[in-house]
């Protein structure tokens, strides 16, 4: 899970408006999912850890989001947010090495990804945006440190 202070800026850095619908990868908690669901008209999250997706699961019912569905997924299919239909705005919790070309063309023109990306010792969250049918646009937000998401590639290393 984020900080909530870096889960925080990438929400406000999100812009997201209440007719948009959000797809989070990596429920955690679901605190980010609850920070969503209050701006959003509907919430997809997935998470791996089935301990995760109950206490999200729980932790949503005790406080009334009925517009939250948090899905569990295996790690593969995080990383390829297999949700059917092009979402709006996508906020990855945890670290990725890069941003996968498939997960960004997931979204709609308009749509905005908010991810930590890099490698350690330094990593930067990043907003992209879909600007027209085939082009996005990013932008570097500030720099941070993140657990990595299980099931997102690794860059190759060159071993001896």
């Amino acid at each position: 899970m984020l900080e909530p202070k870096v889960e925080a800026r990438l929400l406000q850095e999100l812009q997201v408006q209440r007719h948009e619908k959000a797809l989070e990868i990596g429920t955690g908690s679901g605190f980010m999912a609850a920070l969503l669901a209050h701006r959003a008209m509907h919430v997809h999250t997935l998470e791996c850890r089935p301990e995760l997706v109950q206490m999200a699961r729980d932790n949503l019912r005790r406080n009334g989001l009925a517009n939250v569905t948090v899905h569990q997924v295996s790690a593969a299919e995080g990383a390829r947010a297999c949700r059917r239909g092009a979402v709006r705005r996508h906020p990855p919790l945890g670290s990725v090495a890069e941003v996968p070309p498939a997960l960004l063309a997931q979204l709609k023109v308009g749509g905005r990804l908010a991810a930590v990306v890099g490698e350690l010792p330094m990593m930067r969250a990043r907003l992209f945006k879909r600007v027209g049918d085939a082009a996005w646009s990013d932008i570097d937000l500030f720099d941070t440190v993140a657990p990595r998401l299980q099931g997102f590639a690794e860059p190759t290393r060159f071993h001896f």
